[in-house]
């Protein structure tokens, strides 16, 4: 069997004919005229014609009698059901997407799904020709081909006829811009599409107001109740007292004494708690080079309440010294 690939609807209706199946891999991509020139040809071709998931743009064109319903299969694999000596070989196939109906009483209807089929063959009125309706592209991925009977409906629906046409529908195909201002950009979209887009707008249209500032100025509020900051310190220091962290205390107490002391002897605030630059500038600003003040900013913490009270007013000093000196 022989393959080749068309990209112009002009190509595609030359290669109609009895010995060749023509598959066209996106129908709903066709303008009108270009849907109604392809159908004359395929008509009376007595060839083959596979319909590759044809939307409500294309199948009613393409494939008169059959209509595309709204909701596709929840299942994407489905089981044959019908008497399709094809998908009867095949069995069970990915076929689950798009689902049709049609009037047609001579239409073959396979792989239904709450009653609707994923797959019609419709034979053509005079002659051995037929359209083949298929509801999803699986079957023809190469991830899915061998699961189920993908490859078996496949080659089936395919290789009836000596030549394989794929019609890949092309932008630059003449034919495409003959009726093209009787589309619009919407008109070019198909409807998952702007229904999927149509959600995604109001999803972030509540994201944005959920997570906008409120409105108006802001209101200042009165606190119930006013607390003295001695009130804070004592609350804290009873905390620590009770939880006998002297160490936490002790470091709080002579970080905070270097925060307050280091602008004073022109020690930068990122440098207030390093030892090599704050010790020496301490030093010369108080003139005391014998006294040894490491152990009193950078010491272990002390060892009982008594130590600790001392260091407290050692600190205390020690910044009242640097603001006098």
């Amino acid at each position: 069997m022989s393959t080749r690939v068309v990209t112009t609807s002009e190509e595609a209706r030359s290669a109609a004919d009895p010995d060749t199946t023509l598959l066209v891999a996106a129908p709903d991509r066709l303008t009108e005229r270009q849907q109604s020139r392809l159908r004359a040809a395929t008509e009376d071709s007595r060839g083959r014609t596979v319909l590759l998931a044809p939307g409500t743009p294309s199948v009613s064109t393409l494939a008169p009698g059959v209509t595309a319903d709204a909701t596709p299969s929840i299942d994407s694999t489905l089981s044959p059901r019908c008497s399709l000596p094809a998908a009867q070989r095949a069995g069970s196939a990915d076929v689950g997407g798009l689902r049709y109906d049609t009037l047609a009483p001579d239409a073959e209807s396979c792989y239904l799904s709450d009653g609707l089929p994923s797959l019609l063959q419709l034979p053509a009125a005079d002659g051995p020709g037929d359209t083949v309706v298929l509801g999803a592209p699986d079957i023809l991925f190469n991830d899915r081909i061998d699961e189920q009977g993908n490859a078996s409906l496949a080659l089936q629906l395919l290789g009836s006829r000596p030549h394989l046409v794929w019609y890949l529908p092309s932008p630059a195909d003449d034919a495409a811009t003959d009726d093209s201002a009787d589309r619009g950009f919407f008109d070019l979209i198909p409807d998952g599409w702007l229904w999927a887009t149509l959600q995604l707008t109001i999803a972030a249209a509540l994201a944005a107001l959920w997570r906008a500032r409120r409105l108006g100025p802001l209101v200042p509020e009165r606190l119930p109740v006013a607390i003295r900051a001695s009130e804070t310190v004592e609350g804290r220091a009873r905390l620590y007292r009770k939880a006998n962290a002297r160490d936490r205390a002790a470091a709080a107490l002579r970080s905070t004494t270097r925060t307050r002391i280091a602008p004073l002897i022109g020690v930068s605030p990122g440098q207030a708690h390093a030892p090599e630059t704050l010790l020496p500038a301490l030093t010369a600003r108080l003139r005391t080079p014998g006294q040894d003040l490491h152990p009193l900013l950078f010491g272990p913490p002390p060892g009982n309440d008594a130590a600790l009270i001392n260091l407290t007013d050692q600190l205390d000093a020690l910044e009242k010294e640097v603001r006098t000196s």
